[in-house]
């Protein structure tokens, strides 16, 4: 289960991931807007969200997708600068795998994984989008993947052994 994670206490940084130009084809002709892809995170805190906004000008769809953004936060399992394990996230047709790098690698990720990574505060990772590239689904899926991060105290505790043990 998600806890809810307090947006006003973080230094929030925000990044575009995507600004689409739509159009509703109405009566009178077309009414155009703009979709934007936004994620935000405190990469001290290793917390990380999206959020997509629509509205009749640029700024204002960024303004909204933030918004959105602050009420969809994760908190990230991370090991020093890395992930703790290799892990592969799913979301409809697209897959992202994510794999822990040595100290000095940095992030090695297209441009969609890439934003949630620094924005997640992870310096060094392996990552490969496999299947769709649509930014949206590339996104969510990477977000299944964070999910999934266990660091060593639950697996542990899943297993009922002792942290040495492992």
């Amino acid at each position: 289960m998600k806890k809810k994670i307090d947006a006003n206490r973080l230094n929030l940084k925000d990044e575009v991931v995507s600004i689409n130009r739509v159009t509703k084809v109405v009566k009178g002709g077309k009414n155009m807007s703009f979709a934007a892809l936004v994620v935000i995170g405190d990469p001290g805190e290793g917390v990380v969200g999206y959020g997509s906004g629509k509205a009749k000008e640029v700024p204002q769809a960024i303004r909204k997708g933030i918004e959105s953004a602050k009420k969809n936060l994760y908190k990230v399992n991370l090991t020093a600068s890395t992930i703790p394990h290799q892990v592969l996230g799913h979301y409809g047709a697209g897959q992202v795998m994510l794999k822990p790098a040595p100290e000095g690698t940095g992030v090695i990720a297209g441009k969609t994984v890439r934003a949630v990574m620094t924005a997640a505060g992870v310096q060094n990772v392996l990552t490969k989008s496999l299947g769709s590239a649509n930014p949206h689904n590339v996104i969510k899926a990477t977000f299944d993947a964070l999910i999934q991060l266990r660091n060593k105290a639950e697996v542990a505790a899943l297993r009922g052994k002792a942290e040495e043990e492992l």
